[in-house]
């Protein structure tokens, strides 16, 4: 019997039609997805259906997907491993490591876990690697990612600080020195779709309150509280800065006027609905750089908007459908650089780092001839320069 039959005889009689055929896609996708162990393909199926409780069965508060997947996924009963263990197991499976001691010492720098997602590459059979693999191929693939967040960290610090500022000063000189307190700039408080309220407004102002009260004030925070008796929060050139990039871009969305909006993206160059894109995105990319964590090969999560109308020199149409990898990612950079920074030095940081990229393989996220052998990036028009 299978799992819908299952189900309906245990008293799922009052499902409505609508998840009749979901369940049944389900249900086969489970009988095939059991032997396979497959996740992906029971999940994407599960996705599907909203919570369902069966009637007769009060106590049973799991949706139908929990069930499904309890009855796929397997019990973890990986024991830790001592660093010596660690690099047996890696010998075990083909890897040739020359210097043991200092193997050793970077499992202990870097950790076994985080340096195994480098050695995917190098593994076309899995647990199994490509002969003539050593372990200073990982290493090096390791610190080539390193590399690429340094760099594109160095860039997010010059565009945020140049957001910020655009922000302050183009809000400030439209409603004056204090229009983060004006409650009719932003957009009224909502209800997100998991339940909570959404208030940006009043987010901002106990964050800005909070600052103002804090037991170790930042200097020109202290300077403003002990010298002025009015108003009670600081100018926006000083708020503001109290503000994350996270919170930045949730202000930034938050305005009411889409005529607000673009006065900040025009500078960029972009339209305020591909600027609020662009910096959830940063945000997203920032925060990935900050905790350290695998930005090479990575499918972005938060993708950029993909840009069809530049105002500067862009990308040609053979690189621009392909959003959710690290070169679209640096060309949107690049492109918001010609404004925050235009005397960069992003080509210069970029064709050093690309030049060992024949070493590696991996999907950068753009054309290639063979894996890894780029087609003149470099002459794309906005790396002219």
């Amino acid at each position: 019997m299978n799992t819908a039959s299952i189900l309906l005889n245990m008293g799922v009689l009052g499902l409505i039609s609508q998840f009749i055929w979901p369940l049944t896609e389900v249900s086969s996708t489970f009988a095939s997805a059991k032997g396979q162990r497959s996740f992906t393909a029971i999940k994407q199926k599960v996705h599907k259906l909203t919570i369902i409780h069966l009637p007769g069965l009060p106590t049973w508060q799991h949706t139908l997907g929990s069930f499904l997947l309890k009855e796929v996924l397997m019990q973890y009963n990986k024991l830790p491993l001592t660093y010596q263990d660690q690099i047996a197991l890696m010998s075990s499976r083909g890897l040739i490591i020359h210097d043991l001691q200092r193997a050793e010492r970077y499992l202990q720098e870097i950790s076994y876990y985080r340096l195994s997602a480098y050695a995917l590459p190098y593994q076309q059979q899995k647990d199994s690697f490509n002969a003539n693999t050593t372990f200073d191929n990982i290493l090096d693939l390791y610190l080539f990612d390193r590399e690429l967040r340094l760099i594109i960290f160095d860039a997010i610090e010059r565009i945020e600080v140049a957001i910020r500022a655009q922000i302050i000063y183009q809000l400030a000189h439209k409603y004056g020195s204090h229009w983060q307190d004006d409650v009719t700039i932003f957009k009224p408080p909502f209800t997100h779709p998991h339940g909570f309220i959404v208030d940006v407004f009043q987010d901002t102002q106990k964050l800005i309150v909070e600052h103002c009260n804090a037991k170790h004030q930042e200097v020109f925070i202290k300077h403003y509280t002990t010298k002025y008796s009015g108003p009670t929060n600081p100018p926006a050139w000083m708020s503001i800065e109290l503000l994350t990039v996270g919170q930045l871009s949730r202000l930034y969305t938050a305005l009411k006027s889409n005529a607000d909006k673009q006065d900040i993206a025009g500078f960029f160059g972009l339209h305020h609905t591909v600027f609020t894109s662009w910096l959830h995105s940063i945000t997203y990319i920032r925060n990935i750089c900050a905790h350290h964590s695998r930005l090479w090969n990575r499918e972005l999560a938060i993708k950029p908007e993909l840009l069809l109308k530049p105002r500067k020199p862009w990308l040609n149409a053979n690189y621009t459908n392909n959003n959710d990898r690290c070169f679209y990612l640096l060309s949107t950079l690049k492109y918001m650089l010609h404004s925050a920074n235009p005397s960069n030095h992003l080509k210069h940081q970029t064709g050093c780092y690309f030049k060992n990229i024949q070493r590696f393989r991996f999907n950068f996220g753009n054309r290639v001839t063979i894996p890894g052998n780029m087609i003149d990036w470099q002459n794309e028009p906005i790396w002219q320069n």
